[in-house]
């Protein structure tokens, strides 16, 4: 009997990404995973690999010996990841063909199966032009075939209304109850006003925006005349893309827009990262965690 698409999927990204994460990060998943937890849980003593941030300098000096604090989100994560699978999600110009939304389901599948391996539990909120759908938390290999089976039965919409992530973000708010790794997917193309929403979600939980791009949504080739559609509404504009001016004006459209998105989660005080069509999965996941693990210190708790 041949494998499902889900069972493809995963065994290609075991073989692809997640054994070559692997052997670079050795294991080390915690820079990419674990934020600032707020709840401390105890103490115990260091050992070799701990983040020295997490030293208790006081308990240290008075046992003569280092201690590191261990935070609930330490032992055990539960992490959703709010998707954006808008029509604006299957453009891309990447290798083979590849669009944002596949560029989203293998970085789901990845970080998916890198978390369930150690115990910890994941879902997704899956948000659209026709309203949102819940895949409960839950852990195992099972887990994340479920996870792909759902991603890729998602129907690619010919049309739809401007993307709006308010629907998607309230959608979080009512459904995750307990704190969290939230890891928001979108291109962020769509009307503004998500800002505030963003916000409150992040200070219950530990949330990363992945912000998937493409190049060819800033940089347009000069292919000649072309038909220009818009994914989400449809509409059609005949431009000539062997203009020069033309080309500049939409690179500077489309730096405008970028310039906004960035000003919106600065604003919201949300961390974000890119994902580019053209990335390689492993290395755009090394440079997160990299990122990641140099920006997040480890909050101080009263002695």
């Amino acid at each position: 009997m041949s494998a499902s698409a889900p069972e493809r999927i995963l065994q290609r990204l075991d073989w692809q990404v997640v054994r070559r994460l692997d052997g670079v990060l050795q294991g080390d998943y915690e820079s990419l995973f674990r934020g600032g937890g707020l709840d401390f849980a105890s103490l115990r003593e260091y050992a070799f690999g701990d983040d020295v941030r997490a030293i208790d300098w006081n308990v240290t000096a008075r046992m003569d010996t280092p201690y590191v604090r261990e935070y609930l989100e330490d032992r055990e994560i539960t992490a959703w990841f709010l998707l954006d699978l808008s029509p604006s999600v299957d453009y891309g110009t990447g290798a083979d063909g590849r669009d944002k939304r596949a560029v989203v389901i293998d970085f789901v599948t990845t970080l998916a199966r890198l978390l369930t391996r150690r115990g910890n539990r994941v879902g997704a909120i899956v948000g659209s032009g026709d309203g949102t759908q819940t895949i409960p938390a839950g852990s195992g290999r099972v887990q994340v075939l479920r996870l792909v089976d759902e991603l890729l039965s998602q129907p690619r919409l010919e049309r739809a209304p401007f993307t709006d992530l308010g629907p998607l973000l309230d959608a979080a708010h009512r459904r995750i109850r307990r704190r969290s790794l939230v890891i928001l997917l979108s291109d962020f193309i769509g009307v503004p006003g998500w800002e505030r929403p963003l916000e409150l979600l992040n200070r219950r939980h530990e949330l990363l925006a992945v912000r998937v791009v493409d190049p060819r949504e800033v940089d347009l080739p000069d292919v000649g005349p072309v038909i220009m559609e818009d994914a989400e509404t449809g509409e059609q504009l005949y431009v000539d893309t062997g203009n020069a001016r033309f080309r500049a004006l939409f690179r500077a459209a489309a730096e405008t827009r970028e310039a906004t998105v960035r000003t919106a989660l600065r604003r919201a005080r949300v961390e974000a990262v890119t994902l580019s069509t053209e990335d390689d999965l492993v290395r755009a996941i090394i440079r997160m965690a990299m990122d990641r693990r140099r920006r997040r210190p480890v909050p101080a708790v009263p002695a």
